[in-house]
């Protein structure tokens, strides 16, 4: 499992902009076809290009595993049918005036942690579409935890100011080791800059050395040259 540094159109927040599992990867259409495609080959997925809602923060609105995939109410027809042709698992569009899903949830094949502010409902559905089991909680007194951590078959990393009391619930629910970091030269929400499955982690562009070790260590990767 590799570690590449990466970015879209300059931007480092590159976990707000594409979102993978072990199966797939989206990303907006507006990325190079060269880029996507040497992402697609480092992540050991198949690529979908597309927008969500006609927006392309795909990171921030969507959130999956390899069973299944969380999108806003606004998504479009047409983009359901491309992310369709790709990705075989469940696909539910929540029909709330909840959108950002990739912020609200946290989540691996294993478990789902999710926005504590999410009805019972929401939580139901999102069990029955991720088919994993799903606890609202949060990460450093914060609820957006989809966007204060990433997870992976093989660990987690989180917010530097994680409490003990909020790694015991991820361990728990997600059912790998959880360490803490930044990317991109400290940034906690280390969500919006990074993409990682099982296979290879892809951070921003800003990120340095010591973060990448770190990065690492939690989610057994290694740097790799470009």
């Amino acid at each position: 499992m590799a570690i590449y540094q990466f970015s879209f159109a300059g931007s480092a927040c590159i976990g707000v902009y594409s979102l993978t599992t072990d199966k797939m990867l989206i990303i907006p259409g507006w990325a190079t076809l060269r880029k996507a495609e040497r992402l697609e080959k480092r992540l050991k997925v198949k690529l979908i290009r597309t927008m969500i809602g006609d927006s392309v923060l795909a990171g921030a609105l969507a959130c999956a595993n390899s069973n299944g995939i969380l999108l806003p109410h606004f998504v479009r027809n047409k983009e359901i049918e491309t992310i369709q042709s790709v990705f075989k698992g469940n696909m539910a569009v929540m029909k709330t005036r909840r959108t950002a899903y990739g912020n609200m949830v946290l989540t691996n094949d294993h478990g789902a942690v999710v926005d504590p502010r999410l009805d019972t409902s929401e939580i139901k559905e999102i069990s029955e579409t991720l088919n994993v089991e799903v606890v609202p909680g949060e990460i450093a007194g914060l609820p957006y935890v989809g966007s204060l951590a990433v997870a992976t078959n093989k660990g987690v990393l989180a917010h530097p100011l994680l409490r003990d009391s909020e790694r015991e619930l991820l361990e728990g629910v997600l059912k790998v080791p959880v360490d803490v970091g930044t990317i991109n030269c400290g940034i906690p929400y280390v969500g919006t800059g990074l993409i990682v499955n099982s296979y290879a982690a892809v951070v921003g562009l800003l990120t340095t050395g010591p973060e990448m070790f770190i990065i690492g260590h939690a989610l057994d990767v290694v740097k790799e040259d470009e």
